[in-house]
């Protein structure tokens, strides 16, 4: 039986490829559900190699080595590598088939690796009279198909059209499934159909053919028909093989040989756990800080996947892992054989101890991702405000100094130097009301120092080179107004309306240009109140325009008294405002500018408001499934306590309800995921608080972890109940006898029984007990317990074995 299965070319595959690509995925998850997983795509699923291993994990038993968890391909390479060197021990001479293929998702090299798979672990040990793997195979239907008409198995291709040979193999071993004398030659669909879906349905065998492909395929494809026939033969033929040999082992060894794989387990499963633990840790608690928002999330994303894709299964490790500690410790002590101690730093408690490290570690790393990414909103809206005031005030300067250290007044008549004097006192009034801007430059720089901003150093030197060019122009100003005031003396004739205008336009300018600045100013708000604030604040604003409205009017009236004196007076004017650089049309340019600025602030507020609005919406919709999902988790855990002290019925009953009642809850889970739904779109929008629910999603997923644990604990202790019952040979009415006694004397329901407690059960049962001090603890003592007569002394050890141990379990589960 070759393992050749590559050809060369790069045609597009044929509908022969496709059914054996479904055949093979079909294969794949038969296997792969063993471990809780399968794939979907077979080109894609075994890229990185995960699933590839698992599988080989799975079809052969054998433990390979570690795999890789990274995403970079060269993981996914030693991945995949280590998945061939495995099936190359095992004697298999894989034909051009290499690492960088599979990952590259090379159809046929990727169907050719997973056929060499099947032949080698599926279809090679198959032995039927000295005949085997594929040979093996086929005798073996030949025999099973032989006393059934219009049946004749001569290959894996033509021989199975009909569907009747599939019908014959199960008929031949489950008569009871199938009606073999109801079907027709002539009807194949039929036929195959029936055999796939009673094969799929009462066998565990998965559908991997389509009927129609089959029927309407002049030839099957070999392989595909050999992986679904291979799948009928270890269902019927591993089931025999495995009766036999197991009542060919001896019952003490198998015990024994059982415990010890169990400690193994254990040791490896607790290794496995503490290791990833001592892994992950370090990750949670690595606090390297981010330059932008977007890197921040970038972390917030992969703090997201470790919550949802990788602890999941380390919860459901630490939770087997209880139970087959709880599971070994019965067993060994059904069996006389000393408890089981694991090495040291891998006990329960140990394992526990590191979960609630990690548990602290996740929700500081939680915590510090949520406070960086506000953090870092900050920094960047103050670094945005800081350059845009910065740019108005370097605009505002530009031309400021050579304007301060002109001689102009030096050759100007004396209305000139006047007119020069009043101008300068203008640009005074002016310089004063920019100090505020430049007192808000430097306050926004401090704080983005105080707030570590990544580009602190920029930002300084473009600060302490406004403030340098600001206290030039103070000394510069101060000197120009000393040069004019000394010739002051000889200047008179001042033009008042000149004045007034100046005087009256330069602060409503710098007003407009201040209402303009905030009309433009970023905000970052994060509840309704805050941007009803802002609301609030933008509509006294607008109801300060009217009057703004008349100042302007004023201001521009002035400039038409001057235009109406001096044509009344035939006064020839010389030029601009001598006193002012501000011209009534860039008023009226600014003010329109403004005015148009007003809707826009408008619109943005009201877009704001109906975000902060949905913000709301998600907060009230995830604190109504969260009060819902706190409800639930709270009544299951009360009514989980009270089912494992009343429950009634034999052991298998209460296993039974128990497991039913633990599918319930776990029939929950669509509604923590659900949650997490929720959840994870409040993360997204950035929402910070929630006053409609004291619940978080943290305490929400501990207990419904909390929840799965204790019912499996219950579960685990019944199951530990049957051992000891079994082991012990008691009847049932034996065990009520002793649970009646045991709870009546288990007063506060704790599922323990103190001292004084379990000497007057032991009393009601007709034992004589006697109460021997020892040394030891405070407190301890030593029942002496013996038979109240020679009939009761049949039943002492086993009666008291029995109450013992169910002291000890209750004690140890709750």
């Amino acid at each position: 039986l070759s393992y050749c299965f590559i050809t060369s070319g790069s045609a597009p595959f044929s509908s022969a490829t496709s059914c054996l690509m479904k055949t093979f995925t079909a294969w794949c998850n038969s296997h792969l559900r063993k471990a809780g997983t399968q794939i979907d795509n077979i080109e894609e699923d075994f890229r990185d190699g995960l699933k590839l291993m698992l599988l080989l994990e799975v079809i052969s038993g054998e433990r390979l080595p570690k795999p890789e968890r990274g995403k970079m391909r060269v993981h996914k390479i030693n991945n995949v590598n280590k998945a061939l060197d495995f099936i190359a021990s095992k004697g298999v001479k894989l034909v051009s088939i290499g690492a960088e293929e599979i990952v590259d998702g090379n159809a046929k090299m990727t169907l050719g690796m997973i056929w060499t798979i099947i032949l080698r672990f599926a279809i090679q040990d198959i032995s039927v009279e000295e005949t085997s793997a594929k040979e093996g195979l086929l005798l073996w239907c030949q025999r099973k198909t032989a006393p059934y008409k219009n049946v004749n198995v001569q290959n894996f291709h033509i021989s199975w059209k009909d569907g009747l040979a599939f019908n014959a193999l199960i008929h031949r071993h489950r008569p009871d499934l199938i009606d073999y004398d109801s079907l027709r030659k002539d009807d194949p669909v039929t036929n195959l159909n029936n055999a796939f879906e009673v094969a799929e349905k009462h066998l565990d065998i998965p559908k991997m053919l389509d009927a129609e492909d089959i029927v309407n395929t002049a030839r099957p494809d070999e392989k595909a028909i050999m992986t679904y026939v291979s799948s009928f033969y270890h269902a019927f033929s591993g089931a025999q093989k495995a009766e036999t040999a197991a009542n060919r082992i001896c019952k003490v060894l198998a015990v024994n040989q059982e415990n010890e794989q169990m400690m193994e387990d254990y040791e490896k499963l607790a290794s496995d756990l503490l290791e990833w633990i001592r892994r992950t840790i370090p990750w949670l608690e690595n606090r390297t800080q981010e330059k932008t928002v977007n890197d921040m999330q970038a972390k917030q994303e992969d703090f997201r996947d470790y919550r949802c894709v990788h602890k999941p299964p380390k919860v459901q490790e630490k939770c087997q892992l209880e139970i087959s500690f709880n599971t070994l410790q019965t067993k060994l002590r059904l069996s006389s054989r000393p408890a089981f101690m694991p090495s040291e730093g891998r006990m329960v408690s140990d394992i526990n101890g590191a979960w609630h490290t990690l548990e602290g570690a996740e929700k500081g790393y939680e915590e510090w991702i949520l406070s960086e990414i506000r953090r870092l909103e900050r920094l960047e809206h103050l670094a945005e405000k800081f350059h845009q005031k910065a740019a108005i005030h370097e605009s505002w300067t530009d031309g400021k100094e050579a304007m301060l250290t002109q001689k102009d007044y030096e050759t100007s008549t004396l209305s000139e130097v006047k007119a020069l004097l009043k101008k300068h006192e203008a640009f005074e009034s002016d310089l004063a009301a920019h100090q505020d801007r430049v007192e808000q430059i430097a306050a926004i720089a401090q704080e983005l120092n105080e707030l570590d901003y990544y580009d602190s150093a920029s930002v300084n030197t473009r600060c302490q080179k406004i403030c340098d060019q600001w206290d030039v122009l103070g000394a510069l100003t101060q000197s120009r107004k000393e040069s004019l005031e000394r010739t002051e003396k000889q200047l008179e004739s001042i033009d008042e309306l000149y004045l007034e205008y100046a005087k009256r336009a330069a602060p409503f300018n710098n007003w407009m240009e201040g209402a303009m600045e905030d009309l433009q100013d970023m905000f970052i708000v994060h509840n309704i109140e805050e941007i009803q604030g802002l609301i609030t604040a933008h509509e006294q604003f607008k109801s300060t325009l009217p009057e703004a409205n008349k100042e302007r009017e004023a201001i521009q009236a002035i400039q038409a008294e001057v235009q109406k004196i001096a044509q009344s007076n035939g006064i020839k004017l010389s030029g601009a405002n001598p006193y002012t650089t501000i011209t009534p049309e860039s008023i009226d340019n600014k003010w329109e500018k403004a005015m148009q600025m007003v809707p826009q602030r408008d619109s943005a507020l009201q877009e704001e408001l109906n975000k902060q609005n949905s913000n709301d919406t998600l907060r009230a919709k995830f604190a109504t499934q969260a009060n819902a999902v706190g409800a639930y988790i709270q009544a299951k855990m009360e009514e989980i306590g009270r089912i494992s002290i009343e429950m009634n019925g034999t052991l298998e009953d209460q296993l039974t309800n128990l497991k039913d009642y633990q599918d319930t809850i776990i029939s929950y889970q669509p509604e923590i995921n659900t949650l997490e739904g929720d959840h994870q779109l409040i993360q997204e929008a950035l929402i910070f608080d929630n006053q409609y629910t004291s619940y978080t999603m943290e305490h929400l997923r501990v207990g419904w972890e909390q929840l799965l644990t204790t019912i499996a604990r219950t579960i685990n202790e019944v199951e530990n109940q049957i051992l000891t019952r079994d082991a012990k040979g008691i009847s049932q009415e034996q065990l009520f006898e002793y649970r009646a006694s045991f709870n009546h004397f288990d007063k506060d329901h704790s599922g323990a029984l103190q001292a004084e407690e379990f000497k007057a059960c032991l009393i009601s049962l007709g034992y004589d007990v006697e109460n021997d001090k020892q040394v030891g603890a405070p407190g301890e003592e030593e029942v002496t317990v013996r038979p109240a007569s020679r009939r009761a002394e049949r039943r002492h050890c086993q009666d008291y074995d029995i109450l013992i141990h169910r002291h000890n379990v209750v004690r140890f589960s709750f």
